[in-house]
């Protein structure tokens, strides 16, 4: 028995403007919108997310995830002149001692995303 993919769902505010931040800043391709559900579908390369509006299943207080959605790439230098001045940063470009070059923003819902390249490739 195996996990063949992860996929996180990210409860947020506002589904359409948090899908117009992917697609038009991320490059993320939206798969699937369905407002009238809550609920979106979109991916860029291999990484794959969802979105849902607050329901009734789980408690909603607001936006939070205790940690950060760490995105792994081969060009991080590109990702940081693309986003640099279109985002809010959390910690700018930086090499790191365990091997990783990598900075941080903060997406229009709240969510920290990383975004990572190991120094050797």
């Amino acid at each position: 028995m195996k996990l063949t993919q992860l996929t996180p769902m990210l409860q947020v505010d506002d589904l359409k403007s948090t899908v117009d931040f992917y697609t038009a800043i991320l490059d993320f391709v939206c798969d699937g919108y369905e407002p009238g559900w809550g609920w979106a579908s979109l991916h860029k390369d291999e990484v794959a997310i969802m979105l849902a509006s607050p329901n009734q299943h789980l408690p909603y207080h607001n936006c939070f995830l205790t940690g950060s959605i760490y995105l792994r790439t081969d060009d991080a230098e590109g990702w940081w002149n693309k986003l640099k001045d279109k985002t809010e940063i959390v910690y700018p470009i930086e090499s790191l001692e365990y091997g990783m070059r990598e900075f941080a923003i903060r997406d229009c819902t709240g969510y920290i995303i990383q975004f990572g390249q190991a120094i050797n490739e």
